[in-house]
């Protein structure tokens, strides 16, 4: 073998050595959480303890009328904040399950109810 071809095989070894080595520091870095899904809801109900149950209400296209119709689900969600009554309208946002039923979290009180 030529000098030139010999030089060629040590630098694709030499790279592919530091390939390896840049792997695992790569592993370590803390990855970058998605976004996490918002929705925004009628307090439905307040009776548990830290616990609340968010009514939130959406527009779907019928597939064959075309028309609009209402659409209900109710989350349930960890509340730590105070005074969280029913009516008031609040953020969820979506956490890690906390029980069998809540994987949601009040973060904001955005309206309180009309009393």
């Amino acid at each position: 073998m030529n000098e030139e071809t010999m030089e060629n095989s040590e630098t694709a070894t030499a790279s592919s050595q530091t390939e390896n080595v840049s792997a695992p520091a790569k592993s370590t870095e803390v990855k970058a959480r998605g976004r996490r899904s918002e929705k925004i809801g009628i307090v439905a109900s307040d009776k548990m303890q830290k616990t609340v149950v968010v009514r939130v209400d959406r527009l779907v296209k019928h597939p064959r009328y075309k028309r609009y119709v209402r659409k209900r689900s109710k989350f349930m969600a960890h509340n730590e904040i105070e005074g969280v009554t029913i009516g008031d309208q609040v953020r969820i946002v979506e956490t890690r399950p906390l029980s069998s039923r809540k994987r949601w979290r009040v973060v904001e009180v955005l309206r309180k109810a009309s009393k």
